[in-house]
């Protein structure tokens, strides 16, 4: 376990610039990812009820 820590922190955690790359990554994965999780539920909780379900009734 410590040489796990050892090798992260000098890879990643050493430099601040190389740190905050981490972050910033991370945060937009997080952020993605929740995203297209929370359209999933609301897609699953309203199917039928949205124009894209019903949209083939309404075009000639």
């Amino acid at each position: 376990m410590a040489g796990l820590v050892s090798t992260l922190y000098r890879s990643v955690l050493n430099r601040t610039s190389t740190t905050m790359v981490v972050v910033i990554l991370g945060a937009l994965f997080y952020e993605r990812g929740a995203s297209m999780i929370s359209d999933s539920i609301f897609d699953s909780v309203n199917r039928g009820k949205q124009w894209k379900d019903i949209k083939h009734l309404y075009e000639n």
